[in-house]
């Protein structure tokens, strides 16, 4: 599969629907059938409409499409995404807020790379926006990223999370979701060693694969079954002539995105066939709910191979994170250094990828760290996406975090003292 063909031949068959939905929705569409009464021709038009989005978005970096925010003062406050550290591989980005004053609290987000642009944490941007400066991983295409640029691997991302952490600061809160939740932790513990003054405040790990083994989902079952060797076979192709990137070796977006699908086939086919009905009727708009969600689904990037080959060698099969046993930079990471970082562990009972108990294995290996400065949360009733972005973490889940944070910045005691001098 290291092959350019077969990277082109991907693109060249998402171009080509891309091109069948356009060309019938403008067929459908031409004036000379107006009068016509042929129920075909509104269904061909609403196939093409459908079509044409559907294998357009795949190929487009969505817009973060955070404006404006209302401030305490009842004004909108206009927000900007400025980078702050700029690298080959990701930026650190800040979503300042024009004409406010910097926030006591002070996030850094730290979006995953599995497939999906960091704005998969829209929604969580912009619920933590009024009360935080917030500051996002903005992880690159590997297809848009020339050879020269070299290697990617999981310590290579580890070492990006330690320089962002100490371009921000000790006064920050780190905040990681999903797949950076083991590097996020190895950041920290690396830290905690070459540096301890950077080392944040706190950690907060949501939904993340710290110890596979601790509870089996699909994920880590097919971890386990397949070979590396296997899985460079099938996953690994050379990015096309097409991009910036042309010859690196990636796991390609579009064929993520087709284990994606595959995983939901039915519910995702049903949800188009309805979409194409919706249309036809005129029942759609550019941002109801079946665009809203894929636009953000279908708009997948190349991770580098190397990246992902790593993540299934180290952290799923060899377990390095959950052992104690990872290495960066020719230096092996001790998670007992960490004795100063308050570490927060959040997961959905009803995770079906990062399933309860393989995130709260954090915990355990921070022998370090005093109880006092440990927390857990276990949410009733939520899956994956429901824990960071969903309507849990929106009534449950966003207001423990921030409780937590203040916490481990030491202001819940000012409130307490406050109080009691009242």
């Amino acid at each position: 599969m290291k092959y350019m063909f077969t990277y082109d031949l991907m693109e060249s068959a998402r171009n080509t629907n891309e091109w069948l939905g356009a060309s019938a929705r403008a067929f459908a569409s031409y004036p000379a059938f107006a009068m016509s009464m042929n129920p075909m021709l509104p269904l061909m038009a609403a196939w093409g409409e459908v079509t044409e989005r559907t294998f357009s978005r795949m190929v487009a970096k969505p817009d973060w499409g955070i404006r404006s925010i209302v401030g305490p003062d009842g004004q909108d406050h206009l927000v900007d995404v400025n980078a702050v550290v700029e690298k080959p591989f990701g930026n650190l980005v800040q979503f300042f807020v024009r004409r406010r004053s910097p926030m006591a609290r002070k996030v850094l987000l730290v979006a995953p790379m599995s497939g999906h642009y960091a704005t998969l944490l829209r929604s969580t941007v912009a619920s933590l926006l009024p009360d935080a400066d917030v500051f996002v991983t903005d992880w690159h295409n590997a297809r848009d990223i020339p050879v020269s640029a070299g290697k990617f691997d999981i310590e290579d991302y580890t070492l990006y999370l330690a320089e962002f952490m100490k371009v921000m600061g000790p006064d920050t809160h780190v905040i990681a979701v999903c797949q950076p939740v083991p590097l996020a932790l190895a950041a920290t513990a690396y830290l905690a060693a070459e540096d301890p003054e950077a080392q944040p405040q706190s950690l907060v790990l949501i939904g993340g694969p710290v110890d596979p083994d601790a509870a089996a989902t699909e994920v880590t079952d097919f971890g386990r079954r397949v070979t590396m060797g296997q899985l460079e076979h099938l996953a690994v192709q050379r990015v096309g002539f097409k991009y910036k990137g042309a010859g690196r070796l990636v796991y390609p977006g579009l064929l993520q995105l087709q284990s994606f699908i595959t995983m939901n086939a039915e519910r995702h086919g049903k949800a188009f066939s309805d979409q194409i009905l919706r249309a036809a009727r005129g029942e759609t708009s550019d941002h109801d709910a079946h665009n809203r969600f894929y636009d953000e689904y279908l708009a997948v990037m190349d991770m580098t191979a190397e990246f992902y080959l790593s993540t299934v060698e180290r952290i799923f099969k060899n377990r390095e994170i959950a052992r104690n046993a990872f290495v960066v930079a020719g230096r092996k990471v001790d998670f007992g250094a960490i004795t100063r970082v308050s570490v927060m562990t959040v997961e959905g009972a009803n995770d079906d990828i990062s399933a309860p108990g393989q995130c709260v294995a954090a915990l355990k290996l921070l022998t370090g760290l005093s109880e006092g400065k440990k927390g857990q949360h276990l949410e009733p009733g939520a899956g994956h996406y429901g824990i960071f972005a969903g309507k849990s973490w929106r009534l449950n889940i966003r207001p423990l975090v921030l409780n937590f944070i203040d916490r481990a910045a030491g202001k819940q005691k000012a409130k307490i003292a406050l109080a009691a001098a009242q």
